[in-house]
């Protein structure tokens, strides 16, 4: 377990950034950030929807593109679709909307994706920050990152879906309590294509050449402290975060209020 890291256990109400706020947020923090939030495992653009609000308030703009196979484009799974295909979903959204100085936010899978859209596309990103997820070498493949029971699992449940999907993990696995947030996320889950678990990574970590942020869920049984470390080594800041792996919709003002800080933090490098 990654130890040492600042620490932010604040449970923050909405309050805190409401739309009402969003002038004098903007004033303080921003001037129009850009930020692309790109969803992990099983999810889709709608698990970002609390954040996006807050950030939207606070004067940015966002964009929340769906990876293709997933949520509202689960009807586009093929078995061509792998970890490729979702970082060429992520660049295309940046590239077509002709966004510059992006903050790209990846959450636990997608630490994969941003990793491999912030080394293809360097120039059009000014902020890298990844939310408890992978944060890749180049040749890493995420199956190969995972604790071994888990990667079991996900390996078993790939061959009793012919190697098409990976099945979505039980909610309560991830750190989540509340039986209400339980039962609303269960359902919107999709299978996740299996093929972006097995695929490696072209260019990782040590191709980007600039730092970003990486934001430790430590209020559940994480698996991804060794890349908070790694992220540290690598020069990044890195917090920790009192909270479940689902914090984008369990504590959203906390998440929120951070991802702004990363904004600020990179506008004023």
């Amino acid at each position: 377990m990654a130890q040492g890291y600042p620490r932010d256990g604040r449970r923050i109400p909405a309050r805190t950034l409401s739309p009402s706020d969003g002038d004098s947020e903007k004033e303080r923090h921003l001037d129009q950030e850009t930020y692309v939030l790109v969803h992990g495992a099983w999810h889709g653009a709608w698990c970002w929807r609390p954040v996006e609000r807050l950030l939207e308030a606070a004067g940015a703009r966002v964009f929340t593109p769906t990876l293709t196979g997933l949520g509202d484009r689960a009807h586009l799974l093929t078995p061509d679709v792998g970890l490729d295909t979702h970082i060429a979903d992520v660049r295309a959204a940046i590239e077509t909307e002709e966004l510059r100085d992006v903050v790209l936010v990846g959450h636990s899978y997608a630490g994969m994706v941003v990793t491999g859209v912030a080394a293809e596309i360097p120039d059009r990103i000014k902020r890298l920050v990844i939310i408890d997820g992978f944060l890749p070498e180049a040749g890493e493949a995420a199956i190969r990152l995972l604790p071994e029971h888990a990667a079991a699992h996900y390996l078993e449940s790939a061959e009793a879906n012919d190697g098409l999907v990976i099945d979505p993990r039980p909610v309560a696995n991830l750190g989540v309590t509340d039986q209400q947030v339980i039962d609303e996320l269960t359902p919107r889950l999709t299978p996740q294509p299996a093929k972006t678990y097995m695929d490696s990574i072209g260019r990782g970590l040590g191709e980007l050449p600039f730092t970003g942020d990486y934001l430790l869920c430590s209020g559940w049984r994480t698996p991804f402290a060794r890349f908070a470390d790694r992220a540290a080594s690598a020069g990044w800041n890195v917090t920790e975060l009192d909270a479940d792996h689902e914090v984008l919709v369990t504590n959203p003002e906390l998440l929120a209020q951070h991802l702004l800080q990363s904004g600020a933090t990179a506008s004023a490098d």
